[in-house]
């Protein structure tokens, strides 16, 4: 547990790895706070918290505090929330943008690479995407999922930040995205290996990964021309839905983001 008084701490967060989180809209302050809602009944109920044990509530944007439950109801705990602990962001952040997969991969797509630790995911419509969310209803409904996912993985992960998942993308608005970026766009005929695409210390670095159906040389020339590099990442090739988590993995042992 982190002192009961003091300021907010920065740095990494010293609980146990077995403390199960949970999301908050707003970290309350030190002291009783009683956790109710979808969230508090997932703990009474689903979870079956009891008095005197341990868990760590998080707004999703970096910020935790440790508590333990004092008192339990049906629906809901009551706790003892210890001061509130920063959790900085990586020196390398990496957006995820994502071609829409079919069917139930594309919940899939965010759910891995938010346990691999993206920082923000973008939906993209490419020119080969099987799926299509073409209807604004369907355009909303595919976003909550991915946003809801995006929100279940992280507390799976006990992750402090929850990626947001933007409004999907077209081709051009995913160019030009890449301003200011490291971009790199996976590609299976690619001779350039993630290893050699010259990864920053810092900064922000974009990952594109295309459709089951594969890019075309349009959506290439815009990408190229916005500064992208096209790279590889072995000799398999891989399913839309699992590239990206296995690029994220790969770029947290590269840029020193998993150390």
């Amino acid at each position: 547990m982190i002192p009961s008084s003091g300021a907010e701490r920065p740095g990494s967060f010293p609980g146990r790895s077995g403390e199960p989180f949970f999301l908050v809209h707003e970290l309350p302050a030190a002291g009783p706070f009683v956790l109710d809602g979808p969230e508090g009944r997932h703990a009474a109920a689903v979870r079956r918290l009891r008095v005197g044990e341990a868990l760590v509530l998080t707004d999703g944007a970096g910020r935790l505090a440790a508590a333990v439950v004092t008192a339990a109801g049906r629906a809901e705990l009551t706790l003892d929330v210890q001061p509130a602990h920063r959790q900085p962001p990586p020196d390398v952040r990496v957006t995820l943008v994502q071609a829409l997969p079919k069917g139930e991969r594309g919940e899939l797509a965010v759910e891995l690479a938010t346990e691999a630790g993206v920082d923000a995911i973008v939906p993209w419509t490419a020119q080969r995407c099987m799926a299509r969310w073409r209807t604004p209803d369907q355009v909303d409904k595919g976003v909550r999922r991915w946003r809801a996912t995006a929100r279940e993985s992280a507390k799976q992960a006990r992750r402090a930040f929850v990626p947001p998942v933007h409004e999907p993308a077209t081709t051009a608005e995913v160019g030009a995205r890449l301003t200011g970026a490291t971009a790199l766009v996976l590609h299976e005929s690619s001779v350039t290996p993630l290893a050699a695409a010259g990864l920053p210390p810092a900064g922000d670095v974009v990952l594109i990964v295309g459709p089951e159906g594969g890019l075309t040389e349009e959506e290439l020339t815009v990408f190229g021309s916005a500064g992208a590099t096209v790279v590889r990442l072995g000799p398999q090739v891989l399913r839309t839905s699992t590239a990206g988590a296995v690029a994220l993995g790969a770029l947290g042992v590269l840029t020193g983001r998993w150390t």
